[in-house]
Parts: structure tokens; C-alpha cells; sequence
């Protein structure tokens, strides 16, 4: 059997010899965005590196719900090597190593050993040894241990010996630094996810580095914890058989939502937070017998839970449900299961505590005042934007968005918001025009902080910036999973960029939460040096091989810090030539390419739960002049130029 391939440059012979078969551990290698979505160093909490200590931790957490062990021990050194340890019952030794090696090998499948567990497709622990340069494992079951060890998913040894230790399973690894490159662990990703582990799970310990992470309230602690403006009335936390929730308003736009599914964490939704949002927004309505939905979920912050057996996710990473029924035998939906709950049990709630019901009232008619106030506005600015929409000349779109169900790289898209059109051009003549949108600005945008959401559809630039993004109604339908705010690196970038997020902040605070904001960074400094004045060969070496072999006169080195202009120079003196970029502008769009292409530096908006939304606006973007004047000359630092700091 043969055919041939024919190309423009030639033809290439297609054989039986040009079929492979790979092994488990190599196809996972060979393919591992299949089995944990990304790779990455670890700077977004999306990365790779948080796919596999989570794959780990899920099979601890599955033990704790068999009522197997109520802590885990859990340590990272240096950030880069990770140990986990259990008091379950441990991996059944016989077979410990299929179950750590074979995909589709596992304890999950038929529902008896374990029910509602997240990890039911025999892959994950597998993913984590096959993408790992050491991975180690060890079944401490009724005074014996089998302890296996591999490199790259190779086993290396396995041994059986008797032990005092109590009963759990020991996992050891570090992720294969040639997969991940300059990977590290961050210690807020990781206290995130350890933190949401217990939410879910009250009465687990978790042991990280020595400290320990408990919930006693579970989702009222989770909400108690990520607010970051104070709750209208105390927050209603109500549980049932496989479900859980927790809500209250707050003085704040837009509507946030946080869903599990047997303790994952599905941070795009699913069949259960549709239901909750649909049923939440009906049973209020029903109790009052008026309002319309969107002005009850209006600053509604809200966290629901459940229990599904076999899951069904739309990917392996689990973060978003599929699921349609509670169990594929009983057929029960998840949306009346749901609804159900919902309905007997915030309808008793708010009969019981009219005081709390006075409050949500209150709070949904001025939701109705408001959105009535600006209806007029509203309309126009809609009509506007459609229309826009059609020649919008300030978004040169992409093909691929966020909002794309069934487009592999959704979770790709991005869209550049920058200040003028020099910046603007730059990027859209570099972007990767399938994945990268930009929007550009006319120039610094409105401070929105203190007006009302009126101000989103005056405003040309908000109002066509929301519709870009199609964030209107809920985060539902956000077009691009990535918003990445492109401004210069000097005081006036600066501004801009504080501007950007405050409006985020104001109306569209969930767009920050979920972890959609980023600031890209570009590099401060060019340095450069004609490759015959450079010694050091290793140098010359690497430069050649990121060139491809097409030698150029000189080698060059982009600069993010003052650190990095110095140890270029280091390199490559002596005399180099340096380069200061004081716009983005300045930047060639060949140049730019690199910037925004497989390497991008970005630095993810984040806020913490001691971060209170409102005071920080009202201190860096309200008019207590005085106080940040003071704050200022407190901390002003000047520094005299030094010899080294003229650039060419």
C-alpha cells in the first residue's frame, strides 16, 4: 500500500513504514495539550503544571468522599517539585503500576469503589507520570508499601517492602522541564485551588508547605472569601442531597457566579449554573410576583455545588459541565433537580427571613430604576453599536472567539486593547489574525469610577468596547477569552491601563474575577551587538538556532527589567548598542511578531480577598487629591541618571 503526497516542492512517498503506533506514555507526550489542555511555565493559572497537581489532588479528594482519610499533606520545593500524600486506602498494589502507567486503567469506571468522583476516565495520574521528568508513587496498604519510580513515563523500579506507615498513597513528581520551560509553581494558583478543594469538602485538612487549610462553612466561607464588596444581607447558604448554594447582592454590576461538579472547579459553567442562574432569578420573581430577571441577578454573587454521577465535561480539563442528567440510570435532569431545590428552598427561606427579603427588594428596584432611567440611552446606544459592528474601525476581529462551542482553540482568542492608531498598526500588522482581535482606542478613556452604568452606553468608546466583547448581558457570551490591555510603558500607559481596568472594575467586575485581564508586557530595552565583537560562542550558538541558520550582522536581546538590559550587556559586550523603546509605537511589526506570538509575556489582573473593589477605586481613581498627593511625596524616590543609563 502507497500513495503519494504531492506538495509544491515535491513528492513525498507515503509507505506502511509512515504508520506509527505510540505507547500510551508517548502518545500523552506527543500530544499532552489532548489530555491537559496547555503547556506553559506556570504564570497563568491555566498552565499545564496546575492540570497535573490537580490530577493528583483529585484522586485524594476522591478518597476523602469515600470517607477514606480527612487530610492531605501537600508540598512543593522551590516551587518546581510537588509531593502529595493521602491517608485513603491506597492503590491496590497489584495493580499500582497499570494504574499509574495504562490509560483507560482505573477504579472508576463501574461507580462501586467510587461514586461521584471527577476523575472517571482512567487518564489523568497518567498525564501527570508521562509528562513528568521523575514521577514516583507509592500504595501504602495494611503494613506494606510498593513503591514505583519512572522518568518520562519509563519505569524505572519497583520494589515491595513492609512499612509502619498508615494506609494513603505517597505521589512524587516533577514536571519534564523540556516540555515546560522555565516552569515554577505560584503559590496564589495554588492556594486557590487548595482553598476551593475545601469549600467543597469541609472537614478535609489540607497541609500545604506546612500550613494548614480548612473550611468549616463551605460555600459561605468561599463567597465570605472572594467578595470584594460587602454583602446587602447576610449571605443565605442552604444545602440538600448532592447539592449545595450560597448567595447574596451586592452593591456591584453584572452577575457572579462560582460552580463545582464533584469538586472541580468549572470555571466556564455548564447545565448546573444555567440552571441555578434560570431558577434563582424564577423563584424570587415568583415570590414577589413581579420583576424581571435581569434586574434580580443584578449584583447577585453566587456559588452553587453538586454531585453528579459519571460527569460528562466538554473537555478533559473539566471545566465545563456537559452533563444533562444527576445519573445516566435514573434520568433524572439536572436542570429540574436543580430548579427543585432552588424553588422549595429559597421560597422557605425568604418567608421565614422577611427582613432579608426586604432587603433583595430594595436592592432589584433600584436595579429597575436605574435600567428604566437609561432605557432611552440604551436603545440608541445599541442601535449604534450594531451598526458599528458592521464596519467597526476601531476592532479589526479575528476569526476564532471564546464564545465558538465546538472550536478547539477557542480558548486561544485574545483581543488587543491599545491607545492610537501607531500602537494599533503595529500589533494588527504582527497578530495571528485566526486567535488575536484589536481594539483600538482614540486616546485616554473616560474615568468611569463613580458614574453609573449610564455612562457604557454614552460613551462611544465603552459602549462599542462592550459590544466588542458582547458582555452586555452576562459573561455567557464573551467573545474573546483573553482581554489584554496593550498600552506604552510610561506614566501615560500607565493611566490609560488603570482607566481600562477601573471601567472592568465599575460595570464588568466578574470579566477580572474569572481571570479574563491581562497587561501585556513588552520589552523595555533593545540591546544589540555586531556578532564579531561577541566571544562567547554559546551565545552566537543559541542565536544562530532561534535564527534558523540564516545568519544575521547582529544578535539581539529584548529586555523586560533593568536585570535583563544588564545581563544582555554582559553577554554581549563590549559597546553594545542599546535601545530604548518609549512606545509601543516604536516597535516594527516584525520585531512586534515576537512579542505576541508563542512567548507572550502577560501579567494576569488579579484581585484577593482582602482587596475591597471599591476603596481601591475610590483611593487611585476618586478625588481625594490630597491623600494620594501625600502618599506620593511620602514614597518619591529620584534617582540621578547614571553614565550607563544614556541609550543610543
Amino acid at each position: 500500500m502507497s500513495e503519494d503526497i504531492n506538495t509544491n516542492e515535491q513528492t513525498i512517498r507515503y509507505e506502511d513504514d509512515n504508520i506509527r503506533h505510540l505507547s500510551d506514555m508517548e502518545h500523552v507526550r506527543t500530544r499532552p495539550g489532548m489530555y491537559i489542555g496547555r503547556l506553559g511555565d506556570g504564570s497563568l493559572a491555566e498552565d499545564g503544571i496546575y492540570v497535573l497537581l490537580k490530577e493528583v489532588i483529585d484522586n485524594s479528594i476522591d478518597e476523602f468522599k469515600m470517607n477514606a482519610g480527612d487530610r492531605i499533606e501537600i508540598n512543593i520545593d522551590d516551587q518546581l517539585r510537588v509531593s502529595v500524600r493521602d491517608y485513603g486506602r491506597g492503590i491496590p498494589q497489584g495493580k499500582l503500576i497499570e494504574a499509574v502507567s495504562m490509560l483507560n486503567t482505573g477504579g472508576k469506571y463501574d461507580s462501586k469503589a467510587f461514586k461521584k468522583s471527577v476523575g472517571l476516565n482512567g487518564v489523568g495520574i497518567k498525564a501527570v507520570n508521562a509528562l513528568s521528568s521523575r514521577f514516583e508513587v507509592a500504595s501504602y496498604r495494611d503494613g506494606q508499601v510498593r513503591r514505583a519510580v519512572f522518568e518520562r513515563g519509563q519505569l524505572q523500579s519497583d520494589v515491595t517492602e513492609k512499612t509502619d506507615d498508615e494506609n494513603g498513597t505517597y505521589i512524587f513528581f516533577e514536571p519534564d522541564n523540556t516540555l515546560f520551560i522555565n516552569y515554577q509553581f505560584h503559590n496564589d494558583f495554588v492556594e486557590n485551588m487548595l482553598r476551593n478543594y475545601t469549600y467543597l469538602n469541609t472537614g478535609l485538612a489540607i497541609m500545604y508547605n506546612g500550613r494548614r487549610i480548612l473550611s468549616r462553612h463551605g460555600l459561605e466561607d468561599l463567597l465570605k472569601d472572594r467578595m470584594t464588596n460587602d454583602p446587602l444581607y447576610p449571605i443565605i447558604h442552604l444545602k440538600g442531597e448532592d447539592i449545595e448554594i450560597a448567595f447574596t447582592h451586592a452593591n456591584q454590576y453584572g452577575e457572579e457566579y462560582y460552580s463545582f461538579v464533584n469538586g472541580q472547579h468549572t470555571t466556564q459553567g455548564g447545565t448546573h449554573q444555567s440552571a441555578f442562574k434560570e431558577h434563582i432569578a424564577k423563584t424570587i420573581k415568583e415570590f414577589f410576583g413581579k420583576y424581571e430577571y435581569g434586574d434580580i441577578r443584578t449584583g447577585l454573587v453566587a456559588a452553587i455545588a453538586i454531585n453528579v454521577e459519571e460527569p460528562m465535561f466538554e473537555s478533559q480539563t473539566k471545566i465545563k459541565l456537559g452533563s444533562l442528567t444527576m445519573s445516566p440510570n435514573d434520568g433524572v435532569s439536572i436542570n429540574k433537580y436543580v430548579g427543585d431545590f432552588v424553588k422549595q428552598e429559597v421560597d422557605n427561606y425568604l418567608h421565614i427571613h422577611t427582613d432579608v427579603a426586604e432587603v433583595i427588594e430594595q436592592k432589584v428596584k433600584e436595579s429597575e430604576r436605574e435600567r428604566k432611567a437609561m432605557a432611552g440611552v440604551t436603545k440608541i446606544a445599541r442601535e449604534r453599536a450594531k451598526k458599528a459592528n458592521l464596519h467597526n474601525r476601531k476592532l479589526r476581529d479575528c476569526r476564532i472567539h471564546f464564545s465558538d462551542a465546538k472550536n478547539d482553540r477557542k480558548e486561544e482568542s485574545c483581543i488587543f486593547i491599545t491607545e492610537g492608531d501607531s500602537a494599533s498598526g503595529s500589533i494588527t500588522k504582527s497578530r495571528d489574525v485566526n486567535t488575536q482581535a484589536v481594539f483600538s482606542l482614540r486616546g485616554k478613556p473616560l474615568n468611569s469610577f463613580g458614574l453609573t452604568k449610564k455612562v457604557v452606553y454614552e460613551n462611544e468608546e465603552f459602549n462599542l468596547l462592550q459590544a466588542a466583547l458582547d458582555i452586555e448581558e452576562s459573561l455567557d457570551t464573551l467573545r474573546y477569552n483573553k482581554v489584554i490591555v496593550a498600552t506604552d510603558a510610561d506614566v501615560d500607559g500607565m493611566h490609560i491601563r488603570l482607566l481600562i481596568i477601573t471601567f472592568f472594575l465599575q460595570f464588568f467586575p466578574e470579566l477580572v474575577k474569572k481571570g479574563h485581564v491581562y497587561v501585556l508586557q513588552t520589552p523595555l530595552f533593545r540591546v544589540r551587538n555586531r556578532r564579531t565583537k561577541i566571544k562567547n560562542k554559546k551565545v552566537v550558538a543559541e542565536a544562530d538556532a532561534k535564527t534558523e541558520g540564516k545568519k544575521t550582522d547582529f544578535i539581539t536581546r529584548y529586555c523586560y527589567s533593568e536585570e535583563e538590559r544588564i545581563n544582555a550587556i554582559q553577554q554581549l559586550g563590549p559597546d553594545p548598542e542599546i535601545t530604548r523603546f518609549k512606545g509601543l509605537g516604536e516597535i516594527s511589526p516584525e520585531e512586534f511578531a515576537g512579542f505576541i506570538g508563542p512567548d507572550i509575556r502577560l501579567e494576569q489582573v488579579t484581585l484577593h480577598k482582602n482587596d475591597q473593589v471599591q476603596k481601591l477605586l475610590e483611593y487611585y481613581m476618586g478625588k481625594n487629591t490630597m491623600e494620594r498627593q501625600n502618599f506620593i511625596i511620602d514614597n518619591l524616590v529620584i534617582e540621578e541618571d547614571r553614565p550607563e543609563d544614556v541609550y543610543e
